[in-house]
């Protein structure tokens, strides 16, 4: 029986990775993403991926989504919870409710409704449960100057993956977060020659690492058996100002 993945924010980044890597091991993807062209390329003609095109924000969208993956392959195996966005930067004092609000419905509201549809399936499946994986952030633990909702929303999201889990436990659902920092991707562009603001005021070149070795991490997490569960997994570019004092 194929094994079935669904990965949000497939056409770019770490998502593209991934689902290239779900693809390689033999999964039936879905594609989720808001535009069709990017997932189409990530596709690549492949008959075992499935492209839907989706806003993570709208709950009929994310419905849609799964009735999709429902009818293609009647379950779901594996959610790589992973749409996500920077968004506007700002200290509390400086950034507009409006910009708060649209990272908090991608960054938070977005991985809870897709967790939420996924949870269900895998109740509701036989055999029963699957494995959520949320993709966090370095800055689930500290935030970088002025990323006020991003961190807040990043931090949420460990309750949330907390949640989820011990929710899961009685229905064999695993939930688990990884968390990022610095991996090479259009995001992570400017990193390592412009550089990022750092606590002291600075501006400083911090180094990226290959986005490869994400899915590699993520598919660790995805090949083990239900009854093992990583809860947190944090994968960083060696040398980023993360662990010590700058």
């Amino acid at each position: 029986m194929t094994k079935v993945a669904v990965v949000t924010g497939a056409g770019t980044g770490i998502g593209r990775q991934v689902a290239r890597a779900l693809l390689g091991e033999g999964y039936g993807v879905a594609l989720a993403g808001r535009r069709r062209e990017p997932l189409q390329e990530v596709a690549g003609g492949s008959a075992e991926a499935l492209v839907v095109p989706t806003d993570v924000t709208d709950p009929d969208s994310v419905a849609a989504l799964f009735n999709a993956v429902r009818e293609r392959w009647g379950r779901i195996d594996v959610l790589f919870n992973n749409a996500g966005t920077t968004g506007t930067r700002g200290s509390v004092d400086t950034l507009p409710v409006e910009d708060w609000k649209a990272i908090v419905d991608v960054n938070l509201t977005g991985m809870f409704l897709c967790a939420q549809q996924a949870v269900r399936m895998m109740k509701d499946q036989s055999p029963q449960g699957g494995r959520i994986i949320n993709n966090g952030s370095i800055s689930a633990h500290t935030p970088r100057p002025e990323t006020v909702a991003y961190a807040a929303t990043k931090h949420a999201l460990t309750g949330l993956t907390k949640s989820i889990a011990l929710d899961g436990r009685p229905h064999d659902i695993a939930c688990g977060q990884i968390d990022i920092g610095n991996a090479a991707t259009e995001l992570t562009s400017g990193f390592s020659d412009v550089g990022m603001p750092q606590a002291d005021g600075s501006l400083k070149p911090e180094p990226t690492f290959d986005a490869a070795h994400v899915a590699d991490a993520v598919l660790t997490m995805v090949n083990l058996p239900l009854s093992a569960n990583v809860p947190f997994l944090t994968i960083m570019a060696n040398g980023m100002p993360f662990i010590g004092r700058g």
